[in-house]
């Protein structure tokens, strides 16, 4: 009975901290396509102007990345608020604020900049407590951004492998883990698994992953994992380097 109450104890104080330390915030990853010659003129944009605005307006940047190979001139980057509503007022008010829209006019003198805009609203997966900004390196990394699209009814088990196996293996395989989402779909769709790995470079993300693929530890948990069926219908993978302004880097 006493070895009863201690363990449920411990359980308790074990949820009551991962309580206080889950990131609760909302998140919206932003991908924006330029126009052709116009990529320049974005970042210098949000060097200098954009992201001071964010900040006046309750925006939280996260970082900013380009593609690796980026022939659809791309920027990604992340915005965390407090909640979607807050989200919504903080969008409203910036796009209404005459800073911005002088802003605005005057760097699109030479051409509309934006081709078009996709947007992902996400929150924090259960899979890492926080998201990781700490970079001991002293050098940029390369971002891998990835996501994992489910079968149906699917993505608990995929959150459950990352959560008992696939972190520890990543960091194992010298993959830092950075941040995990659980993509927010329209009309109620499941949700997908959106997460952020950094290597040192290119060739170091290679052997990794080749490294990772062969584990037997990890055979041997992505099969036990897949018992009932398989669990990941379809992955995308897009290699990033951060911008100068980045928080993460």
């Amino acid at each position: 009975m006493k070895k009863f109450i201690i363990s449920a104890l411990l359980f308790l104080v074990t949820c009551s901290s991962f309580a206080q330390t889950a990131d609760t915030r909302y998140f919206e990853m932003r991908i924006y396509y330029c126009n052709p010659g116009r990529l320049d003129a974005l970042i210098a944009r949000f060097q200098n102007h954009t992201r001071r605005i964010f900040e006046k307006h309750g925006m939280d940047d996260i970082g900013y990345w380009l593609p690796v190979n980026n022939e659809k001139n791309a920027l990604y980057y992340i915005l965390a608020f407090p909640s979607k509503e807050a989200r919504d007022k903080s969008w409203k008010d910036f796009v209404a604020d005459p800073e911005w829209k002088d802003v605005a006019a005057k760097s699109e003198v030479d051409g509309k900049i934006l081709e078009s805009i996709v947007s992902v609203f996400m929150t924090a997966a259960d899979v890492i407590p926080k998201i990781n900004a700490a970079n001991t390196s002293g050098k940029d990394r390369l971002f891998e951004l990835r996501t994992y699209s489910c079968l149906p009814g699917r993505y608990p088990n995929i959150v459950s492998r990352f959560q008992n196996h696939t972190v520890k293996l990543f960091e194992q395989h010298q993959m830092e883990n950075i941040a995990y989402f659980k993509s927010e779909e329209p009309d109620g769709a499941q949700s997908k698994l959106v997460y952020m790995i950094a290597h040192q470079n290119q060739d170091a993300a290679t052997k990794s992953w080749a490294e990772f693929r062969a584990d037997p530890v990890w055979i041997a948990a992505r099969d036990a994992s897949e018992k009932d069926g398989k669990i990941v219908e379809k992955v995308e993978s897009v290699f990033l380097k951060p911008l100068s302004f980045s928080k993460i880097k």
